[in-house]
């Protein structure tokens, strides 16, 4: 049975952030919520909690998971980011974007996309996800809240309650969700692509 944890989405209690990092830490799966929607996250070194996740969600091993950093000073350890590709990211984080970006060797294998050794990373906007990297003091890995056979991102803390306690660890109410994706901006050779359209804005990318 899974803790459910009702978190102020404006200003998050810092005792109940500390707990959430905590069970992170200890290997928890946990949903919380994004300036998209909910999430799936995990820490970062822990495949177990990593499996458990592909598992919910029925992923392939071709899935794209992201890395959800702090702010722009972990993107470099975890991608190489030109100087194109950095002054873009800063003006528009934190925010809705996911950046596919080429993977450093510090990013685990499983996490890479295979053929072509990339990495997702996101700065997210929401107080709730932020106070947690803040806490957590790196970047956790995750994905969206889409359950199989659905289409759209669980955005409902009750439902969702209903239809994980059983699956995850912790479960915050964040209040209701939103049902839009990130932009996603791909960058080869420091230039942007435009992989998705979403709740980002994609014009700073149309260059």
């Amino acid at each position: 049975m899974s803790q459910f944890f009702q978190i102020h989405p404006d200003n998050p209690q810092p005792r109940l952030v500390k707990q959430a990092v905590d069970m992170i830490r200890s290997g928890a799966v946990i949903v919380y919520p994004t300036d998209s929607g909910y999430a799936l996250g995990c820490h970062l070194d822990d495949k177990k909690a990593f499996d458990r996740i592909r598992s919910i969600r029925q992923l392939s091993e071709k899935h794209h998971f992201t890395l959800v950093c702090r702010d722009l000073s972990e993107l470099g350890t975890y991608a190489k980011v030109g100087n194109t590709a950095y002054r873009l990211l800063k003006s528009v984080t934190p925010g809705p974007y996911t950046f596919v970006l080429p993977a450093t060797r510090e990013v685990p294998r499983r996490l890479q996309q295979p053929k072509r050794k990339t990495i997702g990373l996101r700065v997210p906007a929401n107080p709730i996800a932020r106070a947690l990297l803040g806490e957590l003091g790196e970047p956790m890995v995750s994905t969206t809240l889409i359950l199989p056979g659905q289409e759209i991102p669980e955005s409902d803390p009750e439902d969702i309650r209903d239809r994980l306690e059983h699956a995850v660890d912790l479960i915050i109410d964040g209040g209701y969700g939103g049902l839009e994706p990130t932009t996603v901006v791909a960058f080869e050779d420091d230039t942007p692509e435009i992989l998705r359209h979403g709740l980002g804005d994609p014009a700073p990318f149309e260059i």
